[in-house]
C-alpha cells in the first residue's frame, strides 16, 4: 500500500503544476529553473549511490547492466513515440517531437487545444515507469522509495505547468485542466501496482526493478531537467543542480 500512496502522491503533484497556471499564470523563469536543477540533482544522486549499489547487492552485474539500459531505452521510445512537455518559458511551452520543438505562444486556440491533448497523453504514459521506479525504491527501504517519490514529485510540477498552460489557453475550464492533470499523474500508481506483480516473485526482479528506475531517472534528468533548467537559468540550475546532489548524497 505504502509503494500505491508514494506514487500517487507523486504523480498528482502534476496538479500543484496545473494551479499554478490557474492562480498566477505561468511561474516565473528562476523558479521553474531552480526546481528542475534540484530535483535533476536528487534524482541523479539516489540513482548511482542507492539505486544502482543496492541492484548489484540483490542481483548480479549482467542483470543490473542489463535493467538500467532497459530502463533508460523504454524512456527514449517514449520520446521518440509520444510527444512529451517542455518548459521553454515564463510564457511559452513547447511539445517535442520527431520534426523538433513548436512554441504552442505561436499557435492558434484550437491548436493550442490540440497540443495540450497530446502532452496529457505523453506525460501520462511517461508516469508509468516513474511509478515502477517507486515501487522498486520501496522494496529495497521505506526511506528510498520516499526520496524517489519526492525527487520525481518535484520533477512533476512542471509537468503539470506543460499540460495546464496549453489546455487553458486553448479554452477548457479550469476545473477540466485540473482533472486532466490529475489523470495524467495516476498513472504513477499504477506503475508501481504492474511492478508489485513481479518483485514479490525474487529478489531478482527486485534488482531488476532498482536498476531500471536509475535508469529511466538518469535518462529523464539528462533528457529534459538538466536541459530545460539550464535553458531558463544556467546559473541558478546549475546551483540547484549541486544542491540537490549534495542532499541526495546526505540523504542515502
Amino acid at each position: 500500500m505504502e509503494s500505491l500512496l508514494y506514487s500517487f502522491l507523486a504523480g498528482s503533484s502534476t496538479v500543484l503544476g496545473a494551479l499554478l497556471v490557474m492562480l498566477f499564470g505561468m511561474p516565473g523563469k528562476n523558479l521553474l529553473s531552480a526546481i528542475l536543477g534540484f530535483a535533476g540533482g536528487i534524482m541523479l544522486a539516489i540513482s548511482f549511490f542507492e539505486l544502482m549499489p543496492e541492484a548489484l547487492e540483490l542481483g548480479n552485474m549482467i542483470t543490473v547492466i542489463l535493467s538500467f539500459l532497459l530502463g533508460a531505452a523504454i524512456m527514449y521510445m517514449l520520446d521518440i513515440y509520444i510527444p512529451h512537455a517542455h518548459v521553454a518559458s515564463s510564457n511559452e511551452v513547447e511539445v517535442e517531437n520527431s520534426s523538433g520543438y513548436a512554441p504552442l505562444a505561436l499557435a492558434s486556440r484550437e491548436n493550442m487545444l490540440r497540443a495540450g491533448y497530446l502532452i496529457f497523453l505523453g506525460i501520462a504514459l511517461h508516469n508509468l515507469p516513474e511509478g515502477v521506479a517507486i515501487g522498486a525504491g520501496l522494496e529495497s527501504s521505506p526511506e528510498l522509495g520516499l526520496y524517489i517519490a519526492i525527487a520525481i514529485g518535484l520533477h512533476n510540477i512542471p509537468e503539470g505547468v506543460a499540460v495546464a498552460g496549453p489546455l487553458r489557453f486553448g479554452g477548457l475550464t479550469v476545473g477540466k485542466v485540473i482533472l486532466l492533470t490529475f489523470l495524467a499523474g495516476l498513472m504513477a500508481p499504477v506503475g508501481a501496482a504492474i511492478g508489485l506483480l513481479f518483485f514479490g516473485i525474487s529478489p531478482i526482479f527486485v534488482s531488476a526493478g532498482l536498476a531500471f528506475a536509475a535508469g529511466a531517472m538518469v535518462y529523464i534528468v539528462n533528457d529534459e531537467l538538466i536541459p530545460q533548467s539550464h535553458a531558463l537559468n544556467a546559473h541558478i540550475s546549475i546551483g540547484g543542480l549541486l544542491a540537490g546532489i549534495l542532499l541526495g548524497f546526505a540523504l542515502t
